[in-house]
């Protein structure tokens, strides 16, 4: 499936020699010991690479949450009903889930995205209605989606970056709500990384031992039952939900736009993960905002070259740690948009110190 949602995906951030040596030399050269502002200098790096200035900002940072249904549910993978998918969206559209809280704190805007509800909905005005089937099939017996229905999905995550871009972010995260995604997410990892399912398996919404011994059961049993193809677009089609393929969709276009990209948790990087299968330079873009309590999150870290920003345990999804990241990313900016260098403010840096005083 060439193409989908890839066409003209700029160079990488890092290109350009010369500009990088400048963008270095000028947080080295602010009015602070060399390093001493640690990650923050890494992630004002990133920025100003990826928007091709010395003096980053952030506009309008977005988050757009995908929400869509697994047909694996239906095999007791998880201890919730499906139906908590649609409660859950209208708690979002209510104003009162966490990442409403943290979107506010933030001042983040937040869009919330019908990518496949199993339930109908009586759709409010700010629901965006981008379903493209009442949830994916179970793929425990058969692919989830179709090859046509993935491109839809892909299609669909792009459009609404553009319109993120039309409305003036350059900053965006992404977050999910499904039931049953971690499984979904799951074998996505395992299939592309080439691990065992164990490895990649957690607790999900709140399993325990025994419905932990039942979900690997169970998804070790759908990834025996499918061919062990590595293709992106296959892994997708086969084990990923309409949100998933979304949000791969949309990271794809946000780098297609130079946007800084803010990395959730564990479903939002399993989903980068397929999207970095199919064009790498994806990551060129990505901030990652922390390290998840779930199972398998630092496997994929890992393999992606990650340092997260933040490890609070969180494990709760919806994009709430990219929102809790996004003031980090703010300040990151600032210092280097607006920290005077020891030229510009006439104090003395370690080289002139030593000559005076020679």
């Amino acid at each position: 499936m060439p193409g989908v949602a890839t066409a003209g995906l700029p160079q990488p951030a890092v290109d350009g020699r010369a500009f990088a040596a400048r963008v270095q030399h000028a947080i080295d050269t602010k009015t602070k010991p060399l390093g001493s502002l640690g990650v923050l200098e890494q992630i004002a790096y990133r920025l100003a690479l990826t928007q091709r200035t010395l003096r980053p900002v952030i506009r309008r940072p977005a988050i757009i949450v995908f929400a869509g249904d697994h047909g694996i549910a239906a095999q007791g993978v998880s201890p919730f009903p499906q139906a908590v998918t649609a409660q859950m969206v209208m708690n979002f559209l209510a104003g009162g889930a966490a990442i409403n809280a943290f979107s506010r704190a933030a001042r983040i805007e937040l869009e919330v995205v019908d990518a496949g509800i199993a339930t109908e909905l009586e759709y409010p005005g700010n629901l965006v209605a981008r379903a493209v089937a009442r949830g994916t099939r179970d793929f425990s017996i058969e692919p989830a989606m179709t090859r046509a229905q993935l491109a839809q999905a892909l299609t669909e995550g792009a459009r609404r970056v553009d319109h993120q871009v039309a409305m003036g972010s350059n900053t965006i995260g992404f977050g999910e709500m499904g039931i049953a995604n971690t499984s979904s997410a799951a074998c996505l990892m395992s299939r592309l990384l080439d691990l065992p399912i164990d490895a990649c398996v957690g607790r999900g919404t709140g399993l325990d031992d025994a419905g932990l011994a039942h979900k690997r059961a169970v998804l070790g049993a759908a990834l025996a039952h499918h061919p062990a193809s590595a293709d992106p677009y296959d892994v997708l089609a086969t084990f990923g939900g309409f949100e998933i393929a979304m949000m791969t969709g949309a990271y794809l276009a946000a780098a297609h736009a130079r946007m800084t990209i803010v990395v959730d948790g564990f479903i939002a990087t399993a989903a980068l993960l397929a999207a970095s299968k199919i064009d790498v330079r994806v990551l060129d873009y990505c901030v990652f905002a922390h390290a998840s309590g779930e199972q398998g999150h630092q496997s994929m870290l890992d393999a992606l070259g990650a340092k997260p920003l933040l490890s609070l345990g969180l494990r709760l999804g919806e994009g709430t740690g990219a929102a809790l990241a996004m003031p980090l990313i703010r300040a990151a900016a600032g210092f280097l948009s607006e920290m005077a260098s020891f030229e510009s403010a006439g104090v003395s840096d370690r080289t002139d110190a030593a000559s005076h005083e020679g």
